[in-house]
């Protein structure tokens, strides 16, 4: 049976929320915190043990938007990095993050694009990622943004994935930006497209 065959339907990691929460704390302390959780229809907080359920994360970064609509980018884009520090200290081996290191930033981006490829069910839910070149993702339904509206493009937290990676694994000066998003009008997959805008050194 294929992975995608055995994808959980519906079901997205866990710091999709997780690593909202510290900073939540921050802005508004555990009160607010717990507030905003319960709004999105979180009662239970995840233990970071398992899958969770995509719409419990969508809801969560839908009413951080709605609250905070200044801040709610630079929130989800530390939220972002800090999933992928996550994935770097705990998912990825360390023997494979050496390899990378010492290529040229081409076969590097190549190599990671078909590992982000292989494992994304864990960050898109029940989207799907197209993966048009090493540098360039699309998510089409997004649970994310589903059915939301905006003239600008909302998915900070999967951009910031997206960018630390490679800034870990491919070249310090690697930049991610989301070039289309699904809750813009017309519709259409959220497009990110990655490039390095500083020269790899070593």
């Amino acid at each position: 049976m294929s992975e995608d065959a055995q994808r959980p339907g519906g079901l997205i990691g866990p710091n999709a929320v997780l690593q909202l929460l510290p900073l939540l704390d921050r802005i508004g302390g555990p009160e607010r915190r717990d507030r905003m959780l319960a709004a999105a229809g979180i009662f239970d907080v995840p233990d970071g043990s398992c899958m969770i359920p995509e719409g419990d994360a969508a809801r969560l970064h839908r009413q951080l938007r709605k609250e905070e609509p200044d801040l709610a980018p630079c929130l989800a884009t530390v939220a972002g990095y800090e999933t992928a520090n996550y994935i770097l200290t705990h998912r990825i081996p360390r023997p494979a993050q050496w390899v990378l290191h010492t290529l040229p930033p081409a076969p590097a981006a190549r190599l990671l694009s078909r590992a982000i490829e292989k494992h994304a069910w864990t960050f898109v839910g029940s989207g799907r990622l197209q993966v048009p070149d090493a540098w360039t993702f699309e998510i089409e339904d997004n649970p994310l943004i589903r059915g939301e509206h905006s003239e600008g493009c909302l998915c900070h937290w999967h951009a910031a994935v997206f960018a630390r990676l490679y800034q870990a694994l491919v070249s310090p000066g690697c930049v991610c930006e989301e070039r289309a998003c699904g809750a813009q009008n017309g519709g259409g997959p959220c497009r990110f497209e990655l490039r390095c805008a500083v020269p790899h050194v070593g």
